[in-house]
């Protein structure tokens, strides 16, 4: 069974209020739960001594049994100072994907071919202009 320590929704809407509990990962965010270990109240202020409460025996004793914190309890978990917490590092965040690059290269594409097309249309514009001129100075 594998087992994760995480944030289960409650509250009402707009207004979240989340329970920290250990359960099985294949359990729904809200659903079964094994153990409650703490509450985290985002609507209070930062520093609000409130806002993160953890049992942070159960928590350290629930991570020897094989526990895996998601990320945000993680976090809270090294502030509790239960585990060491590192902010994680993901290189490819912001990478567009295939698709994204190919629909960049097309409108790439189209913008090279429509300022072509107006270059040539303004340059079409200016021949006749100066034909008109050479023929007004050559009947002079």
């Amino acid at each position: 069974m594998a087992l994760k320590i995480r944030l289960a929704r409650g509250g009402a809407k707009k207004r979240p209020f989340y329970r920290v509990v250990v359960a099985d990962s294949r359990m729904p965010r809200d659903g079964r739960f094994i153990e409650k270990i703490g509450i985290y109240n985002p609507m209070l202020p930062r520093d609000h001594a409130e806002r993160i409460v953890l049992d942070a025996e159960k928590a350290a004793e629930w991570l020897k049994k094989g526990a895996q914190p998601t990320d945000r309890v993680a976090r809270f978990l090294g502030a509790a100072g239960v585990i060491e917490w590192k902010h994680g590092n993901n290189p490819k965040k912001a990478v567009p994907g295939q698709k994204a690059k190919e629909r960049a290269e097309e409108r790439a594409e189209k913008e090279a071919a429509r300022k072509e097309a107006e270059e040539e249309a303004k340059a079409a514009a200016a021949a006749p202009a100066e034909e008109a001129g050479e023929e007004a100075a050559a009947e002079e």
